[in-house]
């Protein structure tokens, strides 16, 4: 489980919000080599998509394709990754042996892809990929379930042939699907705010504004703030974010 000198470097400088984009732009790289290898698509990152309620379900990355879509949802972790399918948390252990708590992928891109399939339609076949960061090892991970796979990045293109070759074509039109989604995108930054206060109000715990880990209620040691509590991010040292009371 020991990091490269490379990952301890990128980590050590970088935050965890830098961190969340840089993972789904390398998800995005993934799929420019799917596309280069004759499985083409259309990429969309961080597309917002409109629930019942009023509120909006963010999901990282969609590859839209005659096959259908896929939808991708990016964890950059490293260390070791421990879940199940039907848990309501996962576990990341660092080489330390901290560990921290995250919601099940699984269960979260099911989120996104309900709210999804009512937008585009029935006709159109969703596929669940949960991507790591090929600097993680998933070391216990039971998902069972055939529509959905959880992989490290550098397998992206095996998971998406393996859908793509057992699946007929199903979207006659890729760019009209495509451009349908993609106003998606186009959000203002109430929009963003509002879909970060929705997951606080969901999971009644507040949520980082830099990187969207969940906040924690803390006490000062030390200064002359010692003695208050205030909230920071979970992803502490990497995101320093602080909420004060």
């Amino acid at each position: 489980m020991a990091k490269s000198l490379i990952a301890i470097a990128i980590d050590s400088i970088f935050d965890a919000e830098w961190h969340g984009r840089h993972g789904e732009k390398l998800t995005e790289r993934e799929l420019k080599l799917v596309k280069l290898f004759g499985r083409k698509g259309r990429i969309l990152r961080n597309v917002y998509i409109p629930k019942d309620n009023g509120e909006t379900s963010e999901i990282d990355v969609l590859y839209v394709t005659q096959k259908g879509i896929f939808v991708f949802e990016s964890k950059n972790y490293s260390g070791w990754i421990f879940g199940d399918e039907k848990g309501q948390y996962w576990t990341v252990m660092l080489p330390n042996r901290q560990k921290h708590s995250f919601y099940n992928p699984v269960r979260q891109n099911k989120t996104h892809i309900k709210w999804l399939q009512k937008y585009v339609g029935a006709n159109v076949p969703l596929f669940s990929i949960i991507v790591f960061s090929e600097r993680c090892e998933l070391k216990k991970v039971d998902v069972n379930s055939a529509d959905v796979a959880v992989i490290k990045r550098d397998r992206t293109y095996a998971a998406v042939r393996n859908i793509w070759d057992s699946h007929a074509d199903a979207v006659e039109d890729v760019e009209t699907l495509y451009e349908k989604l993609k106003v998606l995108t186009d959000v203002d930054k109430s929009v963003k705010e509002a879909h970060i206060a929705d997951i606080e109000k969901k999971y009644s715990q507040p949520v980082c504004p830099r990187c969207g880990k969940m906040l924690v209620l803390r006490t000062a040691k030390r200064g002359n703030s010692a003695g208050n509590q205030f909230y920071g991010c979970s992803g502490f040292p990497k995101c320093k974010y602080v909420r004060n009371l």
